[in-house]
């Protein structure tokens, strides 16, 4: 059964949150709002739940999943960085940015890129997130909520219930985002590659 909550955009429930970050652990997948569209959602250590996701996206086993951080501190915990990399992570953090950097030992290998050994992270600016991260205390493993053969992320709850029922177990409900995926910068190269253009600005690092 997918459950739908509703929840107020910038003062969620917390009472909701809760009950979200135990489907969470739980093993469960989900649909939640960030700052640039609804985004698929597991615990970073569960690989069942991983391989759900990219079963609904229809990709494979390869395909980058994000890890979702709650703050810039939280980055140096599964991404190496140098001081030109902190600098342009510190200007779009929070944002509509993933930024791909060289992998520390804490991720699990199954979630680096094969050859590079890098992970992309990012830090949403939407407060449902941020609430969730809180009450999770730790990363949620993540991608954009783009069906197969679709070019736009799914915006609307219903819809995504409706379109995903029986294959997630929740939908946060928060309104409408912006419907736009992130900005991906790729920063494990120099100099740093705008790899797909978003809704971060990239004038806004410098770039």
């Amino acid at each position: 059964m997918t459950q739908i909550f509703t929840v107020h955009p910038t003062h969620p429930q917390p009472r909701l949150i809760r009950q979200a970050a135990d489907i969470l652990r739980d093993g469960g997948v989900i649909a939640y709002p960030t700052d640039s569209s609804y985004a698929l959602g597991c615990q970073l250590g569960d690989a069942e739940a991983a391989r759900r996701i990219r079963s609904i996206r229809g990709v494979a086993a390869d395909h980058y999943l994000t890890l979702v951080l709650r703050d810039l501190s939280a980055i140096g915990h599964f991404a190496r960085l140098d001081n030109t990399q902190f600098r342009i992570i510190r200007l779009g953090t929070p944002g509509s940015f993933t930024f791909v950097l060289p992998a520390t030992r804490e991720v699990p290998r199954r979630l680096q890129h094969p050859k590079r050994s890098t992970v992309g992270v990012r830090v949403p600016d939407h407060a449902v997130t941020q609430a969730l991260l809180a009450e999770l205390g730790e990363p949620i493993l993540s991608s954009t909520l783009i069906l197969p053969d679709e070019t736009e992320p799914l915006n609307d709850a219903e819809s995504i219930r409706d379109a995903l029922r029986g294959q997630i177990d929740l939908v946060i409900d928060a309104g409408p985002c912006p419907a736009e995926p992130t900005t991906v910068i790729d920063l494990a190269q120099a100099p740093p590659v705008i790899v797909r253009r978003g809704g971060g600005d990239p004038a806004r690092l410098g770039l």
